[in-house]
């Protein structure tokens, strides 16, 4: 190491200087490993790729949306119809049966309880609704 010499003299002060040696042949064995390996990184292989006569379907599927809003009160309104609690359920048996299963938008008040908005996604589970989404509106700027 280069932070002193071997001369064993009482007034010899310790050399404060890097040995930069050591760097520089860690520097130059990863040019040398960067300067090996860059041709292999660049190097593009020829894919070709296979084809196909296949048709594409362009009968997209329909995706049906129930909106379901939820007062700050705990009312339910279905695609913005007040509903009892008893309706409510019926609703929900009856898109359930439907062939295509609809999509759950959930409109909340920010002052409704959790308890009641997990009642109500408690309810479409238990139906087998479970494409579910929250609908929130933007802050005003």
């Amino acid at each position: 190491m280069a932070f002193g010499s071997f001369q064993h003299s009482r007034h010899a002060q310790p050399v404060a200087e890097i040995n930069t040696t050591p760097l520089v042949d860690v520097m130059l064995v990863l040019l040398v490993i960067f300067m090996l390996t860059l041709p292999l990184i660049t190097h593009q292989l020829a894919v070709n790729l296979p084809e196909t006569d296949a048709q594409v379907q362009s009968t997209p599927t329909e995706t049906v949306i129930v909106e379901v809003g939820i007062a700050a009160d705990g009312l339910l309104l279905w695609n913005g119809i007040a509903l009892a609690e008893a309706d409510f359920e019926q609703r929900l048996q009856a898109a359930a049966h439907t062939e295509s299963k609809p999509e759950l938008h959930l409109y909340a008040d920010k002052n409704t309880p959790y308890q009641r908005l997990a009642e109500v996604m408690a309810a479409a589970q238990r139906h087998g609704l479970t494409r579910i989404g929250f609908i929130t509106t933007a802050k005003a700027p």
